[in-house]
């Protein structure tokens, strides 16, 4: 495979017509052949990312994938406020009406077939007439993937469904007009006998349009789910701002965020989200800048400090000029992150795939193995065929469709009970082999929120004044911290009205309250006023900026009165969460855009040894790579805009339910409760679920097995058939309903 040169052109292109991972592995290949090109083609995405010589003709890429057998499409600009859930797709509705009209049409011939009491003098005809549109118009897909697949020399379980439903049928045409089946009044005996025949009397109708029915539901129901894998993308960009005030000619005017550009200067008021990524021109403020960076505490900005786009102004009015606009800015590289790491992601084949590419091959050669025997036996041509055909019949099972879509059913709906979603079957396999879990700290293993943690008085202070005064002056600021004090000691004691309340530009506040001048703030708002702190109080200041949290002085009647602590707090449930995972043998890691010594304090807090602190978003993913390239199968729980990418990129993602919209579309599992225990069950629950769907897979296929044998012999008739399908069916609907019972140890 030649590798791409500096000069490489990022392609992309949407594929269609892949009906499984091996599709995907095909036409990757094919791309790869192209001198100077490599290409990365995701199954779950249906895209492909593709880095070729500049100056490359993307109808060149169209026209290779279109030569393996399938479709592509250069995608198109996305509409403006158009929401792509909402847009039909072709595929999706085309598969709906295949799905109905198999059902309404299919439901009645296997009725008729299965009850003798139904069968009335032409009973067989009307069952033609129902079954042919479900076996070659229902059913095409699968027939068209087979064809494709057969091109290739590949077989999926497309193959073994198109070989099994067309022998069925093709045989039930020979026996209507060849044989005595179209005899009128003809009856199914509704029993098991087992007894050589010529197969001239057999109808195999239900067996087919029954099966088409079942796999159809099957992939309907995957292809809805897939529908939303670009939803991660569309939330990460929706998070900017949609307009912006610029400033031109000395007035502002308010604009649509496209239309700025690099060295606009542009207003930003409190509570306002920042448009672009700039620099502050002036004012002065505190940034929230947590779903971005993962750090807690609000950064302190003024005159000449950089500023990031989409993050949230705290406090006063901000002008900013523009540095970085639209696909240049960080929240759009970070953007460009999730779809990377989305892209690179290798999609678990099928299990159905898998074991049909073994079972396929070996069918067909015992199939003609017992065309040979039996013609070589001297048996007349009718009864070689009949039992050749009677092989491929009976090793079509209905239940292949039913196996992964009823315990994924079952599954989900038990965890959406917990509070645990999971998106789709193709993430379970690697939570049976996870043994690394990543842990965002902010809203993850902490609440994410400043609380009052600690109120330090100075000797001959009361505890409650303390609270009582500089809580009140507190509660007149907009400010993060300030409201995180506010909030804290009006659970304890009742606040006063504040008087002459004035806001000091990165220091403090100052104002009067209940005839006390009352200061709070950094030790340079007090040494403003010539005042400093006791040893003891400025022992416990510095001792909890040590361990990562934030302390503020108060002041009040020209003396320092005591020390306010202030942290982002862990979760009560967290500690019993990290022991959890350890029971699953899973090792957890913290990683985190915080500091190291908040990091390292949480840590120690909830039991985890390994800690990863101060990262940036694209740091994040660098951390999950490198723990993958040491052999580790990750997890990654998290709840910000910065923890998207390293979902996307881990081997399984788990959001916070409580987090970002952007965290919770790049992840494979959502827990909506918020509960960091909910990881572990969504882990159990998800091997369990893992655990039934094999489960299901192999008596979907021992059913059929079993009975291939009989086949082979000549001795199968359609009542064993149709009683093979439908118990290996009613066996994996109560196989999956199993997991009803599976129970949260977060409860």
């Amino acid at each position: 495979m030649a590798s791409a040169p500096a000069a490489a052109n990022r392609i992309e292109l949407e594929i269609g017509g892949m009906t499984c991972a091996s599709c995907a592995m095909r036409i990757e290949k094919k791309l790869n052949k192209l001198d100077g090109v490599t290409a990365s083609v995701n199954y779950a995405t249906e895209k492909a990312q593709i880095e070729a010589p500049a100056g490359t003709d993307p109808a060149e890429l169209i026209a290779v994938v279109e030569k393996t057998g399938y479709t592509a499409a250069v995608p198109k600009a996305p509409e403006p406020e158009a929401d792509e859930t909402d847009r039909p797709d072709p595929e999706l509705t085309s598969l709906r009406g295949r799905l109905i009209a198999s059902i309404v049409l299919s439901v009645p011939v296997i009725a008729m077939s299965m009850a003798p009491a139904l069968q009335f003098e032409y009973w067989q005809w009307l069952s033609l007439a129902l079954a042919w549109p479900v076996i070659l118009w229902g059913a095409w897909p699968f027939h068209k993937a087979a064809w494709t697949n057969l091109r290739h020399g590949a077989a999926t379980m497309d193959t073994l469904v198109s070989v099994g439903t067309l022998a069925a049928f093709a045989w039930s045409i020979y026996a209507l007009f060849w044989g005595t089946a179209g005899t009128p009044g003809m009856k199914h005996p509704f029993e098991f006998t087992v007894e050589p025949s010529d197969g001239a009397s057999n109808l195999y109708l239900e067996v087919a349009a029954g099966v088409t029915m079942f796999i159809l539901a099957g992939r309907y129901f995957e292809k809805r789910s897939k529908r939303k894998a670009g939803a991660a993308l569309r939330a990460l960009l929706e998070m900017g701002a949609k307009d912006v005030a610029v400033l031109r000619g000395g007035a502002e005017t308010r604009v649509p965020i496209a239309q700025l550009a690099v060295g606009d200067e542009f207003v930003v008021r409190p509570g306002e989200k920042i448009a672009a990524d700039g620099v502050i021109v002036s004012g002065t403020s505190a940034i929230d800048a947590s779903m971005l960076t993962g750090e807690s505490v609000p950064v302190e900005v003024a005159e000449g400090d950089p500023v990031t786009g989409a993050t949230v102004n705290a406090g006063g009015r901000l002008v900013v000029k523009a540095t970085r606009v639209g696909s240049d800015t960080q929240l759009a590289q970070m953007a460009r992150l999730v779809e990377e790491a989305q892209s690179g992601k290798a999609e678990v084949q099928r299990l159905a795939d898998r074991v049909s590419g073994i079972f396929v091959p070996v069918v067909i050669a015992i199939a003609v193995g017992t065309l040979g025997f039996w013609l070589g036996a001297g048996f007349p041509a009718a009864s070689a065929f009949t039992a050749a055909v009677a092989v491929l019949i009976i090793a079509c099972p209905c239940a292949l469709g039913l196996a992964t879509p009823t315990a994924l059913l079952v599954g989900t709906g038990r965890g959406a009970q917990m509070g645990v979603l999971i998106k789709g079957p193709e993430i379970l396999e690697s939570t049976r082999k996870v043994d690394t879990i990543v842990l965002d700290k902010t809203g993850t293993v902490t609440t994410g929120k400043m609380t009052l943690v600690d109120a330090v008085a100075a000797e001959g202070t009361d505890r409650a004044e303390l609270l009582r005064l500089a809580g009140a002056i507190e509660h007149a600021s907009e400010h993060p911290v300030a409201q995180a004090i506010a909030k804290g000691a009006a659970a304890e004691v009742e606040l006063p009205a504040v008087e002459d309340f004035q806001n000091v530009e990165g220091k403090g506040v100052q104002g009067v309250v209940d005839g006390h001048y009352v200061v709070v703030g950094r030790d340079s708002l007090l040494a403003d006023w010539k005042l400093e702190l006791a040893p003891a109080l400025a022992e416990a200041k510095a001792e909890a900026e040590r361990g990562g949290k934030t302390a503020v002085a108060v002041a009040w009647d020209g003396e320092a009165r005591g020390v306010l602590v202030v942290a982002d707090t862990v979760k009560p449930t967290s500690v019993e969460a990290v022991a959890q995972f350890k029971a699953l043998g899973l090792t957890p890691v913290l990683l985190t855009g915080d500091n190291k010594a908040v990091a390292e304090r949480i840590g120690a807090e909830v039991g985890i040894d390994e800690v990863i602190a101060e990262v940036l978003p694209a740091d994040k993913v660098a951390a999950v790579a490198k723990l993958q390239a040491e052999g580790k199968v990750v997890a990654m729980v998290g709840d910000g805009v910065n923890d998207a990418a390293a979902l996307a990129k881990a081997d399984l993602g788990l959001a916070m339910g409580t987090g970002t919209d952007v965290a919770i579309e790049a992840a494979d599992l959502t827990l909506v409760r918020g509960d960091l225990r909910g990881a572990a069950d969504a882990i159990r629950l998800s091997r369990r679920t893992l655990g039934t769907i094999k489960g299901n897979l192999f008596w979907a296929f021992a059913y059929n097995v079993a009975a291939i044998p009989l086949a082979a012999l000549g001795l199968l008739n359609p009542m064993l058939a149709g009683a093979a399908m439908a118990f290996s069916s009613v066996f994996v609907v109560g196989n999956s309903l199993r997991l009803r019972s599976f129970k949260s140890r977060a409860l």
